[in-house]
């Protein structure tokens, strides 16, 4: 299929479709929430930034932190980087220190303070963002507390970047995989439901996945189609995992430095990726 014949509309929401099939975590129960063409909406806001592109990330998983989140921000940085943007990874220790060396980072701080605002304000301002994204970043409940999928506060070990969502002045973008990640205020009302303590940060677009890591092959998805370049080919996320693995990361599920993510083997990551492509006529 060439790329003119392909209905961007109706890829959108084969890409949606395919990346809450499996279910994992209520993700294609809560679907209906959501205005249809949500990730063609927010990879159109992405392909057009030239100047900086914030990406947070991080979990923490006990005193580490967990694969799903950083693979997806580096895929998406890497990306980006190549078509043109300068993106930048905003995350807090120890996922700061791990990722410095090798891409741009800037370093927020952990725990509860009073400079948050301050924090995201200077951040704001030196970098003038074209767009904010948060992928798999805890988001603050109603109560300004973050938790983890068993409910276990994990405020202590936590670094904002709600602040940065709540202050930007550009599009804000999240994308989550359970309900208790920056931007799932924007469906507080369906997330009742699961047994969860649900964020409440908002986003001008929320993307759902059930890996967060998938949310931004389907970005990639579009960035491929319309630059006429392989991008979700040119990524290898076994190569990623085995990165991070070296730097302490464990998956958010098993809480084991293994190559894997929520749970699931790489071999998982790779097939949606190849699917993706498919989509978009690449076969082999």
């Amino acid at each position: 299929m060439s790329k003119n014949q392909i209905n961007e509309t109706a890829l959108s929401l084969q890409v949606e479709d395919l990346l809450v099939s499996r279910n994992l975590r209520g993700m294609k129960t809560v679907q209906p929430a959501l205005s249809t063409g949500y990730y063609l909406r927010a990879a159109r806001t992405l392909y057009k930034c030239k100047g900086h592109v914030l990406i947070g990330t991080g979990f923490p998983v006990v005193d580490t932190f967990e694969t799903d989140g950083p693979v997806g921000a580096i895929a998406l940085y890497e990306a980006l980087e190549k078509l043109g943007a300068t993106p930048v990874i905003v995350c807090g220790p120890p996922v700061s220190q791990a990722l410095m060396d090798n891409y741009r980072v800037h370093e927020i701080r952990v725990g509860e303070h009073q400079e948050r605002t301050l924090e995201a304000f200077k951040a704001l301002y030196n970098y003038n963002p074209d767009a904010v994204l948060s992928i798999e970043r805890p988001g603050q409940a109603v109560d300004g507390g973050y938790y983890n999928m068993r409910g276990e506060s994990i405020s202590e070990r936590t670094a904002c970047f709600d602040t940065f969502v709540n202050n930007a002045k550009c599009p804000t973008i999240g994308i989550g995989d359970g309900g208790n990640e920056i931007g799932m205020g924007n469906i507080t009302e369906a997330l009742k439901d699961l047994d969860i303590n649900a964020a409440a940060t908002c986003v001008d677009e929320l993307l759902i996945a059930d890996v967060s890591n998938w949310g931004a092959y389907g970005l990639i998805t579009f960035f491929s189609l319309w630059s006429g370049r392989d991008l979700l080919g040119e990524f290898e996320p076994l190569a990623i995992l085995e990165y991070l693995s070296k730097l302490g990361s464990v998956d958010g599920v098993t809480r084991i430095n293994e190559l894997t993510e929520d749970g699931l083997p790489v071999d998982e990551g790779i097939s949606v990726i190849k699917e993706l492509r498919e989509l978009i006529g690449y076969n082999d």
